[in-house]
């Protein structure tokens, strides 16, 4: 049967259903395969928030969306082309985010009359019209043509069922010209041993494909062209793989041992988890049954000459404040990662938020200072856990990193960087006594500030720190209030002496004009989509993204007076806002969504729009 194809440069998809239907997995493997075919992607894991929510639930769907395109791309798409629904739950939470006229691909046999009325359907959708008028509506009986390609199998009818996701998967690869080879590898490898599953997979996956090319149903087929990326040598890596890679790659530049002390915490468990089996690159992980005992361990691991580090997320911040500030005191190295994601006390633990950049930067007890970085995207990950490293290092402070959930779980294609190539991390260790005979821990380096470090037990290098306050040069305990007016200002001094070490800014588009649009973290992407929409409009738009908070770049000052407005989208309530308002005194306006959920670059546009912020 003869099927046009149409060459499109962007397609959107994304598949939903219950948290046992395989989403997450079946986004994986279409991933995998469209990074093996060359195209740009970005994707957007959607977990479930209640972990042990009931089957067919509204709370129990999990998604998983893909933007893939033959150009270069920022974001995972604001909404999708396909939609691939499960269950009647699935179709209800996502069909709102369905571009108008778009595709749903929809499983009629879980919409059934129980999990209609579960998902709070009076009537089934798929059968009483009212989809019809607005999306590309195709029904399949998945239930039953997995168990007619598994017939003759020897497996439950459970088990049969599972491979569903499978089957929705060959689907999409015929829709979208995916080739099926590499995914018939990945199961052998995945379930060596297990034949039987490995055939069931595989069975479904054909037949989805199959049927969407025998059926008359799918009249289109659609072709995405190779994007044109730099050249390199890339694989497909989310953000926590990112992150643990970089710690690796500065503990190997910097020559030190590589020391993480961790309790798992959504969503920063897998840094944990990855970095556990690389003991044989000789690191070493706690995994601590508290945040505290986790952060301490790291500290404690830090006075012993290790590249120190402690992963968790909001609420584990907030639990290891004490500890910090004890880190901050002490000036010693450590990194800690903080992988937001949504709500105050549990919230929403597999939702993405920038929740925490007022606890990042203000929640400790006393003056306690703390550079602080956050990453851009999911590849960006590697780059500012090394940058973080090299910053604890160099400074000799401890130094927060901030991810978010999106960052975390997302993946992209990432162009794996030469070793060598990385700015090179100088550890210099005390040997000597550094004052005519005597050993001062607070002896600070002319340019950084940094103190001396000084491994315990080194001949001669005695020296006492702690979380009193030190006199300046010895160490000693101090209620001086002079020395302790010094002191403060001192650790804030070497915090600010990190500007020295950053590039310059970078300003996408013109130095001046209408509106800068100025972004952090994760949201980095949305920004650079929207400027772009807006610069091809013909509009006087730039973009800056901050990556580093904590000090900020110098020269951001004299780049925000140059333009007319300024807006910072972010996905809190305005905490960069506030820091940009008080820190430079300019007017300017905030997008503040709060949705668990990454702003889309549409939404930006339309916000730029609605508060005339540029000449229409």
């Amino acid at each position: 049967m003869g099927k046009n194809f149409k060459t499109i440069d962007t397609a959107v998809i994304r598949f939903a259903g219950d948290s046992g239907d395989g989403m997450q997995l079946t986004g994986g493997r279409f991933t995998e395969t469209t990074a093996i075919v060359g195209n740009d992607l970005s994707t957007l894991p959607d977990f479930p928030a209640e972990i042990r929510a009931p089957a067919g639930s509204l709370a129990g769907v999990s998604a998983f969306q893909l933007k893939f395109s033959s150009k270069d791309i920022h974001t995972p798409g604001d909404k999708p082309d396909v939609l691939v629904a499960m269950n009647p739950a699935a179709l209800k939470v996502h069909q709102k985010d369905l571009i108008p006229g778009g595709t749903m691909i929809i499983n009629t046999d879980a919409f059934s009359k129980k999990n209609l009325n579960f998902a709070g359907y009076e009537t089934n959708p798929v059968e009483d019209g009212s989809l019809d008028d607005y999306f590309t509506v195709i029904p399949i009986e998945m239930n039953k043509m997995v168990t007619a390609a598994c017939e003759g199998m020897d497996l439950s009818g459970k088990l049969v069922l599972r491979t569903k996701n499978f089957f929705a998967l060959g689907v999409l690869f015929y829709m979208y010209d995916r080739p099926l080879d590499a995914t018939e590898q990945w199961l052998k490898k995945k379930f060596a041993g297990k034949d039987a599953i490995i055939e069931a997979n595989t069975a479904s996956m054909h037949a989805g494909y199959n049927y969407a090319d025998t059926t008359e149903i799918f009249t289109t087929r659609y072709k995405v062209e190779k994007a044109s990326l730099p050249p390199g040598t890339y694989r497909n890596i989310n953000g926590n793989l990112a992150t643990s890679l970089g710690l690796l790659a500065a503990s190997e530049k910097a020559n030190l041992n590589l020391f993480l002390g961790s309790y798992p915490i959504t969503p920063a468990s897998d840094i944990l988890h990855t970095l556990s089996s690389w003991k044989h690159f000789g690191v070493k992980t706690f995994q601590a049954e508290d945040e505290i005992a986790g952060v301490t361990s790291a500290i404690g691991a830090s006075y012993t000459g290790d590249l120190a580090i402690t992963t968790t997320s909001g609420p584990g911040i907030a639990l290891k404040g004490e500890a910090l500030g004890l880190a901050v005191m002490t000036e010693l190295p450590l990194v800690v990662i903080n992988v937001q994601r949504g709500g105050p006390s549990t919230g929403l633990p597999t939702k993405t938020e920038q929740s925490d950049l007022n606890q990042a930067l203000y929640g400790r007890n006393g003056e306690a200072p703390m550079p602080v970085i956050a990453a851009a995207t999911p590849g960006d990950c590697f780059f500012a856990a090394y940058e973080a490293c090299k910053a604890a290092l160099t400074h000799m402070t401890p130094v927060m990193l901030l991810t978010d959930g999106y960052l975390a779980n997302g993946s992209e294609p990432w162009n794996i960087p030469d070793v060598n190539d990385l700015e090179p991390i100088e550890v210099k260790f005390a040997h000597e006594p550094n004052a005519d005979g005597d050993f001062l821990p607070y002896l600070r380096d002319e340019k950084t500030l940094a103190r001396p470090w000084a491994i315990p037990g080194t001949p001669k290098l005695e020296h006492r720190v702690g979380g009193i306050e030190t006199a300046e040069n010895t160490g000693h305990v101090s209620y001086d209030p002079e020395n302790h007016h010094k002191m403060v200002v001192l650790r804030q001094e070497k915090v600010n002496r990190i500007q020295n070490d950053m590039a310059p800014t970078e300003v996408y588009g013109e130095k001046s004009g209408d509106l800068l649009i100025l972004s952090w973290g994760g949201t980095y992407g949305a920004c650079r989509s929207a400027t772009e929409t807006l610069q091809e409009e013909g509009k006087s738009v730039s973009h800056v993204h901050i990556r580093w908070i904590s000090p900020l770049p110098k020269d951001l000052g004299e780049i925000l007076i140059h333009f007319k407005n300024i807006l910072i989208p972010e996905i809190n309530l305005g905490q960069l806002l506030r820091l940009i308002r008080s820190e430079y005194l300019v007017d300017a306006k905030g997008l503040n969504l709060v949705r668990g959920r990454p702003i889309g670059a549409a939404t930006i546009v339309e916000k730029v729009k609605e508060l005339s912020l540029i000449h229409i």
